[in-house]
């Protein structure tokens, strides 16, 4: 009978047990998160946040015992380099358990167990606002114009505006003006050359018939 005690044998004996969860905590501390049954995900936390809080002291005593539990030395020199760091601030709790449903065949209770600090769906720290700037619109871009108030200044400035348009402008009536009143003086020119032209045929015709006359 196991009154008062509180231990989830898994249905294994003491050692299968802790080699089994000295492997899992391997494969947490590698993969940041593995996929198992609820009660052995339960049981694996009991086992590896101890071994997450000795890891924030880096000593070979500490060293020593981790090792002691997990038999790696890839996995224990991953654990005070990577993982130590990030968790320094973080007194326990170390681990998240996810429900995933059941599985098929037994109807297990399936979840996922992963570090907490290395989930970046859930931290703040991975996510930063980032500004994006495309070109959909087009390449050019229109021009605002934005309305301004009439004020003593305004009035000044486009009277001024004003002045500096008609100065613009009044070199071309000039010219325009000239222009007409040269092909005005052309015109009469040569209306003054085709009066005198008829002149002289009709003064010619009179003095042509007073000659047949006075013969």
């Amino acid at each position: 009978m196991r009154h008062g005690n509180k231990v989830n044998h898994l249905g294994k004996k003491t050692g299968h047990r802790k080699a089994m969860l000295s492997n899992m905590a391997c494969s947490l501390i590698e993969h940041k998160r593995i996929t198992t049954t609820l009660a052995k995900a339960k049981t694996l936390r009991v086992f590896v946040e101890p071994i997450l809080t000795k890891s924030k002291t880096d000593s070979t005593h500490s060293r020593r015992v981790v090792f002691s539990y997990l038999q790696n030395k890839e996995v224990v020199s991953e654990l005070f380099r990577e993982i130590a760091p990030k968790i320094a601030e973080r007194n326990g709790g170390y681990t998240r358990i996810i429900r995933t449903g059941h599985r098929l065949g037994d109807n297990a209770e399936m979840c996922l167990i992963e570090l907490v600090d290395f989930n970046e769906l859930y931290t703040n720290e991975g996510t930063k606002k980032t500004t994006r700037r495309s070109r959909r619109g087009g390449a050019k871009k229109t021009e605002t114009v934005q309305s301004v108030e009439p004020t003593s200044e305004n009035a000044d400035s486009e009277e001024v505006i004003q002045d500096a348009v008609v100065v613009e402008e009044t070199p071309t009536e000039v010219e325009s003006s000239n222009e007409v009143s040269e092909e005005t003086a052309v015109e009469s020119t040569e209306e003054t050359s085709s009066n005198d032209e008829t002149e002289a045929t009709d003064s010619e015709a009179e003095s042509s018939e007073d000659d047949k006359k006075e013969e």
